[in-house]
């Protein structure tokens, strides 16, 4: 079962879906998405350990410092991997703010 979430408001090609956070939405980086490969996920997607951020359906670590890494303008969490595959390597993954 993916924990993945899927949505089908209609959005550009590298456009968020509006939210809370963004209203109108957001586009993704040109460098992250190729319109497809990214995504809005749970936040039971993505979990944080000591040595960086897990992808969880594919274990994947992405260290705290790995330019992969950015803000997420919405306050949620967004995955973009390789051909927006389920089990695609990162290539970008944008994060909530840190709270301390």
């Amino acid at each position: 079962m993916s924990i993945l979430s899927t949505t089908s408001a209609a959005a550009n090609a590298h456009d968020a879906e509006p939210s809370a956070g963004q209203p109108y939405g957001w586009s993704y980086p040109s460098a992250c998405c190729s319109g497809y490969d990214c995504r809005k996920v749970t936040g039971h997607a993505v979990s944080e350990h000591p040595q960086g951020y897990v992808i969880v359906q594919t274990g994947e670590v992405i260290s705290y410092e790995d330019s992969r890494i950015k803000q997420s303008p919405d306050g949620v969490y967004h995955w973009c991997s390789a051909a927006g595959a389920d089990d695609g390597r990162t290539t970008c993954l944008f994060v909530p703010q840190r709270q301390f």
